[in-house]
């Protein structure tokens, strides 16, 4: 980061964001040439805009290949090291990767796909993936991937409407020390999307799974057996490269298109400028093939980083397993969740005095606000020397608007920086930028990672509809949020969960932040209920076993949030629940309990790990009575 704003002439870097914003084309074409994007066909121009941003193209005329970049590394150094909870452990070198590459490139060239082919993955977080990934983006067909753990209805509410030629899965998975079994799954799919003509088999949790039923299917080692060389096609710019998805917790989740050059410039200008990455790192992020840091964390391999990829639950082995891989491993850049962190902090569990984790320089966290509590948890019980970033962005733009930064201080419960020619603002009701303010996180100038389109919304519709409408021209991410006098974010929670108690608006994670830093809550979610002519708080809690929420404990809990917030945050009821609803990504859902708890109907419970425990909030007794 310094190095790029020395060259570009800046000394500080709020200097060199603004450049960013206001010599857009400049910036970017810096990006290319500082991080050595390759184009196969020089463009016509970096940035045509007709209009508001909406009409926006990047680089129009030329043309790159997305998985070129990622494979430039060569050599015997490690490319690729898979890490499972039940033991097991694989490494792939960059010279190795490629042939691997090669070889799935021709099992799709002989499976039928071509360019805007669509490829669907059914798979852990293995190598396979990767290398699957990689093939389809060599020649120009679409990846899209889903987790094993997504049940039969999840994949087909998704891959059904995306049509994907071939599918990639494994044989099953293992989670929590148990073994899951994935092709039973796999056949209810496969009976669901007719588009499917050949099935692969990764042999992830046994050697030699078993294909009866399963028509057209290869094993992987079948599916790999031809030796082709590896060839890049040239590709638009904004061609297609990956399909991603909402949460689908209020309908069918949407196809989210990202095209090729956009998540490359994106991933290396977070990668390379706001994280440091380079080709010393083993880079780490705890994720599934279903949530976009998998996509993001592949991307590694462009800036010449070891990927660390783990499959299974973090809390295996006591909850220590992540840290024990991250010692042996000697990771560099360790990246999770919010909720992971807490949740450690709530185990009891201090890392740094079990593990030498003088390896790691960068953790990452994302998912959700990371609470001031959580930045003192890393600093005190994990290691005080390292870079706290905390991270916000999403699927829709398959990269970050606010971001960490080597150069400047860590702020407790601050992201710290806005991203590199992100035009971000907050919003407050009529449309005006204000600061130290609670409002929308808009963007209000195009970025190259925009969605390239919504699968199947052919007039663009739907994507307007998304992020278009409340301001129009203007895009509105959707998170609740504010900005500080140094140019740092605070992230209070989706704006569409807001609480709105006598009309004054509360992010949810401004409650969460005050409660669960009481040791007998382990984890939190709020509604706001309609009651009367006005709207009431409910905190719903999960207290440590063996603890009842007694009277005094509700008081403290009000307490604590008054004392730290303002009385409007109080929750007018505080109930304990067994489980909190939460998606396959493991996020909390407030909007489908505030469904339930108001008898609505949740339109799509396949899109949560656990629907089961919608049940615990309907016609919850203490919410009946004034």
């Amino acid at each position: 980061m310094y190095r790029f704003m020395l060259e570009q002439g800046h000394q500080t870097y709020a200097e060199l964001h603004a450049w960013s914003i206001h010599r857009r084309e400049d910036f970017w074409q810096a990006l290319v040439r500082f991080c050595d994007v390759r184009f196969s066909k020089q463009a016509d121009s970096v940035l045509t805009q007709h209009g508001d941003m909406t009409t926006a193209q990047w680089y129009s005329g030329g043309e790159l290949n997305f998985a070129e970049h990622l494979l430039r590394h060569s050599g015997s150094r490690a490319a690729l090291i898979f890490c499972g909870e039940e033991g097991a452990r694989r490494e792939m070198s960059f010279d190795a990767l490629r042939v691997e590459v090669a070889r799935a490139a021709a099992g799709l060239r002989a499976a039928g796909v071509t360019r805007g082919d669509r490829v669907g993955a059914f798979l852990p977080n293995c190598p396979e993936a990767v290398v699957a990934m990689l093939a389809a983006a060599s020649m120009g067909a679409i990846w899209s991937s889903c987790s094993p753990d997504f049940g039969i209805n999840g994949v087909v509410d998704r891959f059904g409407q995306i049509e994907p030629k071939v599918l990639i899965c494994a044989d099953g998975y293992f989670y929590g020390g148990k073994r899951f079994d994935s092709l039973e799954a796999v056949r209810g799919v496969l009976k669901s999307i007719p588009s499917i003509r050949q099935t692969v088999i990764v042999p992830f949790s046994a050697e030699l799974p078993a294909l009866t039923g399963l028509d057209n299917a290869l094993s992987w080692s079948q599916f790999t057996s031809k030796d082709e060389p590896l060839q890049f096609e040239s590709l638009p710019f904004d061609h297609p490269l990956y399909i991603m998805y909402s949460s689908g917790t209020t309908g069918v989740p949407k196809c989210i298109v990202h095209g090729a050059g956009g998540t490359l410039l994106q991933h290396l200008k977070e990668q390379a400028l706001h994280c440091d990455v380079n080709e010393q790192d083993r880079l780490f992020y705890f994720t599934t093939c279903g949530w976009m840091m998998w996509n993001w964390l592949a991307s590694g391999l462009a800036s010449g980083a070891t990927l660390m990829l783990f499959d299974g639950t973090p809390f295996h082995e006591d909850g220590r397993i992540l840290w024990r891989m991250a010692e042996e491993e000697k990771i560099t850049i360790f990246g999770t969740s919010a909720k992971y962190i807490a949740a450690q902090e709530k185990a009891g569990i201090r890392p740094g005095d079990e593990f030498d984790l003088s390896s790691i320089r960068t953790v990452l966290s994302t998912g959700s606000p990371l609470a001031p509590a959580s930045f003192d948890y890393v600093y005190r019980d994990i290691a005080d020397n390292v870079q706290l970033s905390s991270i916000a962005g999403g699927t829709d733009i398959i990269s970050c608007f606010a971001a960490g930064n080597p150069l400047l201080p860590v702020r407790r419960g601050e992201l710290q920086c806005l991203a590199l020619g992100m035009a971000v603002a907050i919003f407050d009701d009529d449309g005006n930028a204000v600061v130290n303010q609670n409002g929308e996180l808009v963007c209000t100038q195009a970025f190259p990672s925009m969605p390239v389109c919504f699968w199947n919304d052919p007039d663009n519709a739907r994507y307007h509809a998304a992020y278009f409408e409340r301001f129009p021209g203007v895009w509105a991410h959707g998170d609740y949020a504010e900005l500080t006098d140094e140019h740092a974010m605070i992230i209070h929670g989706r704006s569409d969960a807001v609480l709105n108690p006598g009309g004054v608006r509360i992010g949810t994670s401004e409650i969460y932040r005050q409660v669960e830093k009481l040791d007998e809550v382990v984890e939190s979610i709020a509604i706001g209920q309609s009651w009367g002519d006005d709207v009431r708080v409910v905190l719903f809690v999960i207290l440590r076993d063996g603890l009842e929420l007694t009277d005094e404990l509700s008081a403290r809990i009000r307490s604590v949030i008054r004392s730290n917030t303002t009385p409007r945050h109080v929750p007018a009821k505080i109930i304990k629940v067994p489980e909190i609803p939460r998606t396959i990504s493991g996020k909390i859902v407030e909007l489908a309990v505030r469904s339930v708890v108001h008898g609505e109907p949740v339109k799509n419970t396949d899109a949560l790990a656990n629907p089961d425990a919608l049940q615990y909030f309907r016609d919850i007794p203490e919410l009946e009575r004034d």
